[in-house]
């Protein structure tokens, strides 16, 4: 059964009917004693899990055998910036 709850109830006790929603139930909203709208949970999606690309595997197709090597990116900004 559909929990009810009038206008009057959503502005003195909102707290309770948004944990009637929350806990998964729907809420007749009434209003001189008829239903004019029902409020009811928002519907949770699930993620999904991300998939990264295979950089890894990218680079040895780029690259072949030869992975390119070098200066760290910290490294880089240290010579770009100069001795101050």
């Amino acid at each position: 059964m559909m929990k009810k709850a009038s206008v009057a109830d959503l502005r003195n006790n909102f707290a309770t009917v948004s944990r009637w929603i929350y806990e998964g139930e729907s809420v007749a909203i009434e209003k001189r004693g008829k239903s004019f709208a029902v409020l009811s949970p928002a519907r949770r999606i699930r993620g999904k899990a991300i998939v990264l690309p295979d950089y890894e595997g990218r680079i040895r197709r780029i690259f072949g055998g030869r992975i390119p090597g070098g200066a760290t990116a910290a490294q880089l900004v240290d010579d770009l910036r100069g001795e101050y």
